[in-house]
């Protein structure tokens, strides 16, 4: 590891892109850390504790939410414009055929549809964020902002959130990875450092807590591992190719494999699920001092909300439902038969076409369920772990949740594409 550690700071082009890389985090962390006028932090730490789900966007933006920083929203509204269009490519067949099956510059074209729906997304929740924050009681932003500071406010933000994508895209195409993975990357390891100063100010405190935080590290490399495993499992489907005679030229008789991902829907289920789950919260909240039947109903909401088994149980079977409906829309099983069909290509025992798009929709919905079950658990896993060792909101990204999959998923294809680099200019040694 160490020499191919080496290896890579030795050739200079691949020393050029990881530097370069490691300057658009500089730059985005600077940017997180640059906050906008007029926010109270005592009060935005309170209300980022009463609205857990914002403390987990805020660890995605690298802290920018929790300062109220000009890149507060991060590369939310961009990563929501694509799973919004991804999921209009079940209502709009001209969309469908742009994202599936016009190749590489169909993509191009459906992600430049990505950009331009950012911009209005950013500042839709710029304006939800900066109005719910301005909410009495303890509002955030005092004195409220005119109309003036708000427009300049609105602008800031969205600007921020259109540059951050900006750099994710340089990061793509003139460093390594994917450039909008590795700044999510960047802000959820961000914390890194205030959480092992956290926890060597506990142990100092309280030595007591040190086999706490034992086990919490031993039941991390367990849940890491676990995660690795199931991100590189794949079920392969056998394939074989009739033989063809084109000119005086033979194509085809070989036999190779359909991979398919245990966790072919990524973490999405668990966004979706969060904004979901958000929504009652919200409006629980928003409600609860109307008074009358309704702020009692809503009180009562509330509190039904916030019992951590009511919760958990909800964020579990959600995270489930999602991870089927996401794959429903994006993995089509007649497509790919169809597909297999046209380059001579058959499963060994099934026949072409329909038979063969039922036996692929067969097997998804098999390796889905561990898939949809290993999501849902990794999602509660922070509540399990926390209550199980007592210690809690510290290294959070290391048992759990949308952060850790983000990690080991962006760690995992940044080393394939090191690693296919260095193949490529020194493939004898290999």
């Amino acid at each position: 590891m160490l020499n191919k550690l080496l290896q890579v700071f030795k050739i200079k082009d691949l020393r050029k892109k990881i530097l370069f890389v490691l300057l658009i985090f500089a730059i985005f962390r600077l940017m997180s850390n640059i906050p906008m006028p007029g926010v109270n932090a005592d009060n935005l730490a309170g209300f980022l504790a009463r609205f857990k789900i914002l403390g987990f966007v805020s660890v995605l933006t690298g802290g920018a939410l929790s300062r109220f920083s000009i890149v507060m929203l991060g590369l939310g509204p961009y990563i929501t414009s694509v799973i919004i269009l991804q999921l209009l490519t079940m209502i709009f067949p001209a969309l469908e055929r742009m994202y599936k099956e016009e190749g590489e510059a169909g993509r191009r074209k459906f992600n430049q549809y990505g950009r331009i729906l950012t911009i209005p997304l950013a500042f839709l929740q710029g304006y939800t964020m900066i109005a719910w924050l301005q909410r009495p009681p303890d509002p955030v932003i005092s004195p409220p902002l005119g109309f003036v500071e708000t427009i300049a406010a609105l602008l800031t933000i969205t600007a921020g959130t259109v540059f951050l994508m900006w750099l994710g895209e340089l990061i793509t195409e003139k460093g390594i990875g994917n450039g909008v993975s590795l700044l999510i990357f960047a802000g959820i390891v961000a914390s890194l450092p205030m959480n092992v100063y956290q926890a060597y100010s506990d142990i100092s405190v309280d030595p007591a807590k040190i086999p706490s935080y034992g086990l919490f590290f031993v039941l991390a490399l367990f849940i890491i591992a676990g995660v690795v495993l199931v991100t590189e499992a794949r079920r392969n489907i056998p394939v074989s190719y009739a033989k063809r005679v084109r000119g005086n030229k033979m194509y085809g008789g070989v036999s190779t494999y359909l991979p398919m991902n245990l966790n072919p829907a990524g973490v999405i289920p668990i966004i979706f699920a969060l904004s979901i789950l958000l929504i009652p919260e919200m409006v629980a909240n928003f409600l609860g001092g109307a008074g009358g039947i309704v702020g009692t109903i809503a009180v009562n909401l509330a509190a039904f909300l916030a019992s951590p088994w009511i919760k958990g149980v909800l964020y579990f079977s959600t995270v489930i439902l999602f991870t089927y409906f996401y794959t429903a829309v994006t993995f089509d099983p007649k497509s790919i038969s169809e597909n297999l069909q046209k380059m001579g290509g058959f499963v060994p025992g099934i026949r072409p076409g329909e038979s063969t798009a039922k036996f692929i929709k067969y097997i998804l919905n098999r390796v889905l369920l561990v898939g949809a079950i290993f999501l849902g658990l990794i999602a509660v896993m922070p509540s399990i772990v926390g209550g199980i060792t007592g210690v809690q909101n510290v290294f959070g990204f290391l048992i759990g949740g949308t952060s850790v999959l983000i990690v080991v998923s962006v760690v995992l294809e940044t080393l394939k594409q090191v690693n296919s680099q260095l193949q490529m200019r020194d493939y004898d040694t290999f």
